[in-house]
């Protein structure tokens, strides 16, 4: 029988916080930040399926159950911080609140963006002002997560290269080094512990990465495209 109650949010904290608890769900007990990890990367795209769903068909039915996995992520990770006396859901709201209030200084202060442009402008002196005093961030490359799909963590960081380095290769440099790089495919051998092919191909998807942060193209996605129409093709 479908449950018929109409829960709220604080309700969802309190289920939660008792799946955690001593006489809670065995799995759900011993979760770590560390071996959520995959469940967080597997939600998030399941989220971006449900948004392709949505486009395709109108039903949003699949987007409402898929939010609502990645916000059991969220509200899990604040669980675990809060029993380990670190932080609390609360002051995740809190803090996502300042963020968007100070990130937005056209909306809730006296600042100018008439442009979605002059707002991602805007957006990213904030955010670097922000990051100053803080002690993880390294290095304006460093602070792109590795975990990032590497196609996507690639552009970011040619992109900042480009920004706060030196001026990166124009589109007929990449597309020369690109022939260049193909050419010298067939020099080398597939095989097991084949180091030259590996260079080659590194620097062949760097510099096909860089064509696609000149162009603006995402290349995620034009390659997930590619790939499902490689499936419509033999299904």
């Amino acid at each position: 029988m479908k449950d018929q109650k109409q829960y709220t949010y604080e309700d969802f904290l309190e289920i939660i916080a008792t799946l955690r608890s001593e006489n809670g769900c065995p799995w759900d007990k011993v979760q770590t930040h560390e071996s959520l990890k995959p469940c967080m990367m597997e939600e998030a795209a399941e989220l971006l399926a449900s948004i392709r769903i949505y486009d395709k068909t109108g039903n949003p039915e699949n987007m409402i159950e898929e939010l609502g996995d990645v916000l059991l992520q969220v509200v899990m990770h604040a669980q675990i911080a809060s029993e380990e006396g670190l932080f609390t859901m609360e002051d995740v709201v809190n803090e996502v609140s300042r963020k968007m209030v100070r990130r937005h200084p056209h909306v809730f202060g006296t600042g100018n963006a008439d442009t979605p442009d002059e707002v991602l402008v805007n957006w990213e002196e904030i955010k670097k002002e922000e990051k100053k005093d803080k002690d993880w961030v390294e290095s304006p490359l460093k602070e792109i997560p590795r975990e990032l799909p590497a196609l996507t963590r690639a552009v970011k960081v040619l992109k900042k290269i480009d920004k706060n380095y030196e001026k990166g290769n124009t589109y007929e440099q990449d597309v020369d080094a690109i022939c260049r790089l193909a050419e010298s495919l067939r020099d080398c051998k597939p095989g097991e512990g084949n180091k030259r092919l590996e260079s080659v191909l590194s620097d062949l998807l760097l510099h096909v990465s860089d064509v696609a942060r000149i162009a603006k193209i995402p290349q995620e996605q034009v390659l997930t495209d590619k790939i499902d129409d490689l499936i419509e093709k033999y299904e």
